[in-house]
C-alpha cells in the first residue's frame, strides 16, 4: 500500500467499521516501519486491504476491509493469504486479530486459513455493545 491508496482505504474504512480509523491514522501507521499494509486494487480503485504490526516476531492484524460490492470473490482470502506469506517468510510464530463475534463470515474466513479461536474480550466494541473473538493463528 502506498500513499495514493490512502483515500480509498479511508473511504472503505469509513463504509466497513462504526468506529472507522481516521485518514491521520492510516497514514501515520503507513509511515510507521514496524506496521505493513497491503492494498486490493482493481481498475486503479481500492477494493480492500489489511494491516499489521509486528513486535519481533509476532503480527498484530489491525483491520481487514474489503469494500460491499467486492465480497466473497477472494479478496478478503487474497489479502490474509499475502500477509500470512509475509508472517512466514519472516520467521514470525503467530498473527492474531480480534473481530466482531456477530461477524459469522469474518470468523469463518479466519478459520479456513488456520486461525483458531484462542480467547475473548468482552465488551470490546461499541457501536453496538459486543465481545471480540480473538483469532490467532501460529507458525
Amino acid at each position: 500500500m502506498t500513499p495514493e491508496h490512502l483515500d480509498g482505504v479511508t473511504a472503505i474504512e469509513k463504509a466497513c467499521f462504526s468506529r472507522p480509523w481516521s485518514r491521520q491514522s492510516i497514514e501515520e501507521e503507513l509511515e510507521n516501519d514496524t506496521s505493513l499494509f497491503y492494498a486490493a486494487v482493481e481498475n486503479g480503485r481500492v477494493i480492500g486491504y489489511i494491516g499489521m504490526s509486528a513486535v519481533i516476531d509476532e503480527g498484530y492484524i489491525f483491520n481487514v476491509a474489503v469494500d460491499a460490492e467486492h465480497r466473497r470473490r477472494g479478496v478478503g482470502t487474497a489479502l490474509i493469504t499475502e500477509l500470512v506469506n509475509y508472517a512466514k517468510k519472516n520467521g514470525f510464530s503467530f498473527l492474531t486479530l480480534e473481530v466482531r463475534e456477530s461477524n459469522r463470515d469474518a470468523v469463518s474466513l479466519y478459520s479456513q486459513l488456520g486461525f483458531i479461536e484462542v480467547g475473548r474480550r468482552r465488551a470490546y466494541y461499541s457501536e453496538p455493545d459486543e465481545d471480540a473473538v480473538l483469532m490467532t493463528k501460529y507458525f
